[in-house]
């Protein structure tokens, strides 16, 4: 069972990403890297919930993450669990959000990649995470030495590149902003203070 700071974690990490996902990015149709990317590129084709779809995508990650390190296991589940909840909870709130708040796709790209970003790196600070390519990052991390959030934006990268015969160039160098940005916001949550 997760401690208290680990649910705070879980909890204000799952509201920052579900807000950078619904707000910042789905309205311009940009992506993001890892599962999350593969979920929105699944909502822009048909039209399928974001959080369901990060849910279904994390089953086979979680199956190999439960053979390896149960421990990190059950640290996760409960991020992906409500992290996927939030997402499609938030969602028909972006309209409402859209009405207040007028902003360009290049500042939405760049402020939602730093939300999800930040997101991301305060659940996996505290050992936590929303699964997907996030606990293959933080599980992958414990055998090589490289911070958590350079893997994750590679992982990003790779993922952009794929969903690029989805994108205009303008959405796809919008992505680019996205996670780059959110590797950023990751790297410096999860960075080990000497």
């Amino acid at each position: 069972m997760p401690s208290l700071q680990k649910h705070a974690a879980i909890i204000l990490g799952s509201l920052l990403i579900a807000i950078g996902i619904n707000f910042f990015l789905m309205p311009y149709k940009i992506l993001d890297g890892g599962l999350i990317g593969i979920a929105l590129i699944i909502h822009y084709l048909f039209g399928f919930k974001v959080g369901l779809i990060m849910f279904l995508c994390s089953v086979p990650i979680f199956i190999l993450v439960w053979f390896h390190y149960s421990d990190m296991f059950y640290n996760s589940i409960y991020g992906l669990l409500f992290s996927s909840f939030v997402i499609d909870f938030l969602g028909p709130y972006s309209e409402l959000f859209l009405y207040y708040v007028d902003l360009t796709s290049f500042s939405s790209s760049v402020i939602g990649g730093f939300i999800v970003g930040t997101g991301i790196g305060i659940m996996l600070r505290y050992e936590t995470s929303t699964g997907g390519t996030d606990l293959l990052a933080q599980y992958f991390s414990k055998w090589v030495p490289i911070n958590v959030g350079i893997i994750i934006f590679i992982t990003d990268g790779v993922i952009i590149c794929l969903g690029g015969l989805l994108l205009s160039a303008e959405t796809f160098l919008l992505s680019i902003l996205t996670i780059t940005a959110g590797g950023l916001a990751t790297s410096f949550c999860t960075m080990k203070l000497k």
